[in-house]
C-alpha cells in the first residue's frame, strides 16, 4: 500500500478527513476537540501522509506539525475496513521518519481516553503519557503521550 506525504486537500483526502470528524464527533464534545482545518494542514511547518489503497483511493492518514525539538501528531485515520492491515503503522513511520529528517528529536500527540483502539496503537509504536504540554488546556478528555526520537534510531 503505497504511503507517500501528499497534499490534503484532494477529493478523496477530504472525505476522509471528515469520516474522521464524524468519528471524533460521536466521542467529544466540541470544546475536547483539537483538530487542525484544512488550512492548517497545507502550512509549510506540516507533512500530511496518505496511505491509498491497491484503486489508488485514500484510506488513511496523518500529519505531524514540526516545531522546534519535536512533531506533534495530528489527525490520523484509517478507514475502518482497512483497519488491522498496517496502514496506520505505514502512516506513522512515515510521519517519524520526515519529522526525524527534519530535526525533530521527540513526537508528542494529544487523543482522548474513549479512543481505545489509538491508544494501544500508540502505546505498541512506543509512545509513553506524558504531562500536557503547549498550548492545550487542562481537560479530563485529553490523553498526552510522547517518544523519544533519538531512542528509535531515525
Amino acid at each position: 500500500m503505497p504511503t507517500l506525504i501528499e497534499s490534503p486537500d484532494q477529493p478523496d483526502v477530504i472525505a476522509l478527513i471528515a469520516d474522521l470528524d464524524s468519528y471524533q464527533d460521536s466521542l467529544y464534545p466540541p470544546e475536547s476537540r483539537y483538530s487542525l482545518e484544512l488550512a492548517s494542514l497545507k502550512k509549510s511547518n506540516v507533512r500530511f501522509a496518505v496511505a491509498r489503497d491497491d484503486n489508488g483511493q485514500a484510506i488513511g492518514c496523518g500529519a505531524v506539525v514540526l516545531y522546534e525539538g519535536y512533531g506533534e501528531l495530528k489527525r490520523m485515520y484509517v478507514r475502518p475496513q482497512s483497519r488491522g492491515l498496517g496502514v496506520a503503522r505505514a502512516v506513522l513511520a512515515l510521519l517519524e521518519r520526515s519529522a526525524g529528517q527534519a530535526g525533530c528529536t521527540s513526537f508528542r500527540l494529544e487523543t482522548g481516553p474513549y479512543s481505545a483502539e489509538a491508544l494501544a496503537f500508540y502505546a505498541r509504536a512506543g509512545y509513553a503519557p506524558c504531562e500536557r504540554y503547549g498550548d492545550y488546556k487542562e481537560d479530563p478528555l485529553s490523553v498526552f503521550m510522547r517518544k523519544d526520537l533519538a531512542s528509535t534510531g531515525l
